[in-house]
């Protein structure tokens, strides 16, 4: 259990700081996008049901940033992690959060 939360914390700085990396590129979203971590072992497959600080995170980041959603949709394996796209799709869902369709993410251009 330990281990598993060594693993977790190492991914979560993993993903800080390519964010950072590609921060200008991201248009601000890194730090957006790193408050999410607690949704990692949903999207990664590890966990059936995300948790509460996760859906919470994610009622958030559609409030303030939903283009920052996009990024993630659209890049996760630039971020160095391998996301679940099917379940990272699935994760508005499982937390009940409306969010704006996928497809305004083809052109980044939710507001």
């Amino acid at each position: 259990m330990a281990f598993r939360g060594f693993m977790l914390c190492v991914v979560t700085v993993m993903v800080a700081t390519i964010c950072t990396k590609n921060a200008t590129a991201q248009s601000g979203c890194s730090s957006t996008l790193t408050s999410l971590s607690p949704c990692l072992n949903y999207v990664m497959g590890s966990s059936s049901t995300p948790s509460t600080p996760c859906c919470s995170q994610l009622s958030t980041i559609v409030q303030s940033s939903p283009q920052c959603l996009c990024s993630l949709l659209n890049g996760g394996s630039t971020f160095g992690i391998t996301i679940n796209q099917t379940l990272a799709l699935s994760l508005p869902a499982a937390c009940k959060v409306q969010t704006p369709p996928v497809s305004q993410c083809q052109g980044n251009n939710i507001k």
